[in-house]
């Protein structure tokens, strides 16, 4: 287990986190490599099955990166996006898996290094908990 590295999707809202990350990345502030970061124009078109699929699909765990609360491009994006967040949380406590696999996380274009310590915290805690069991029950 101490070699296990998880792999970490990152839903990540274009016009905040997105940029955050660039900005991560300008900077040369180093964050895990294993995460990999998928660009969506807003949280707020993340469904609680994009969340699910990532799993199913080999991820470790997935996180909503959105704009901060109520600086959201598109006025309620990221409240939704929390929402989402909350019932992919409840439906995998229901069938028993970590509700911590999965979670929301609101920053602004200039945050650089807080996309950086998320990404090392979203890590570190997904390491603690070992690997998804949903890993490999993809049937395409």
């Amino acid at each position: 287990m101490n070699n296990f590295e998880p792999l970490i999707a990152v839903f990540s809202c274009h016009y905040c986190s997105y940029a955050a990350a660039d900005l991560a990345g300008s900077s040369r502030i180093q964050y895990p490599p294993n995460t990999r970061i998928i660009k969506v124009p807003c949280t707020g078109r993340i469904s609680v099955n994009h969340i699910l699929r990532a799993l199913e699909c080999g991820a470790d765990g997935v996180y909503v990166a959105g704009c901060l609360e109520g600086t959201c491009h598109f006025v309620s994006g990221n409240f939704k996006a929390k929402q989402r967040v909350q019932s992919a949380k409840s439906l995998l406590g229901e069938i028993n898996i970590e509700p911590e696999r999965v979670q929301m996380y609101f920053m602004s274009a200039a945050e650089g290094s807080k996309f950086a310590n998320v990404a090392k915290e979203m890590t570190e805690t997904i390491k603690e908990l070992g690997p998804s069991p949903l890993k490999g029950t993809n049937t395409q």
